[in-house]
């Protein structure tokens, strides 16, 4: 179980770099689809689409068994290792395959959000900076009301004394009713 995990962290690995690669240019896509179709066929010069990138599941899965496939083979008959005898050698190849097929989606997902954070990086400086400058702000405000407000307070006990001296209190209210 420990050199499956090891083949399969390696394919995700291998998934990402063939991902990544192929989203800063697609020279061998271009070229394979020069050689096969025709001139009308050909796609533009302008599409960034590869053997993986911008590729849907089918087309995708597709070019990464058969990658895989080939390069089983080249081990197989090359090197004494036999991939396809035994049911280790066909773990391992199955593990690759699916490893490298979630690697190109897992690159697919990091180098779309890293876009989406680009675009947004500007529009987050300017909100930041709204929202600091709203806070200073705000905090002026509540110095200048918090000296105008003690003023205030200053004034009303200033004058409730006075008021008070006026009053009568409760004990001769009550005697003025009758009803002490």
């Amino acid at each position: 179980m420990g050199i499956e995990l090891v083949i399969f962290i390696a394919a995700i690995l291998f998934g990402i770099f063939l991902y990544w690669r192929e989203s800063n240019g697609n020279g061998a896509y271009r070229f394979l689809n020069k050689i096969v179709n025709s001139k009308e066929l050909q796609m533009k010069a302008n599409n960034p689409k590869g053997f993986v990138y911008k590729q849907s599941l089918l087309p995708r899965l597709i070019f990464v068994v058969s990658l895989v496939l080939v390069a089983a083979l080249i081990i197989e008959f090359l090197t004494p290792i036999a991939v396809f005898s035994s049911y280790n050698g066909i773990s391992a190849f199955a593990s690759f395959a699916v490893g490298t097929l979630i690697g190109t989606y897992l690159a697919s997902f990091i180098i779309k959000s890293s876009e989406v954070i680009e675009e947004q990086s500007v529009s987050l400086e300017d909100k930041f900076d709204d929202v600091v400058e709203k806070g200073k702000d705000f905090l002026e405000d509540l110095k200048n009301k918090d000296n105008k407000a003690v003023e205030e307070a200053k004034k009303e006990i200033e004058n409730e004394p006075e008021a008070k001296m006026n009053e009568k209190s409760a004990r001769e209210r009550l005697k003025d009713k009758g009803l002490m």
